[in-house]
């Protein structure tokens, strides 16, 4: 891993959309790590300290939600994307509320997810 390699935690309970955002993640340069629930997301979150989380919102055992809960309590807390397929306008302004940097509303392709998490990455404060 080079020194400026960023890492990404993503937390998605699609197993296909969870591998073929890795892959996408891994081929641009990011180091990835990845959960299938909030509750795996949070630890890994605390263990990695990752420059980006991408959360998927409705997830079993512990969805987007309270992992945005979660980081607002956090110093220093990563910039955040959330993902999801619902279409509602009140989870958008609750993300929002929460820190959210972009909301991409599924599907959506690589390019756009890529340009929004290098956006986040870059605009994120040095610590």
């Amino acid at each position: 891993m080079s020194a400026d390699q960023k890492t990404v935690v993503l937390i998605e309970d699609d197993r296909d959309i969870s591998t073929t955002i890795q892959s996408v993640l891994t081929g641009a340069g990011y180091r990835v790590f990845a959960a299938n629930n909030g509750q795996d997301g949070r630890r890994l979150i605390q263990a990695q300290k990752p420059d980006l989380v991408l959360t998927d919102m409705m997830m079993p055992r512990m969805g987007g939600f309270p992992v945005l809960e979660f980081l607002a309590e956090m110093p220093d807390a990563p910039p955040v994307i959330m993902m999801t397929a619902n279409e509602g306008s009140r989870h958008k302004a609750y993300a929002e509320m929460l820190g959210v940097v972009d909301y991409l509303r599924k599907p959506f392709a690589m390019e756009v997810m890529l340009e929004s998490v290098a956006r986040a990455i870059a605009h994120r404060p040095s610590l």
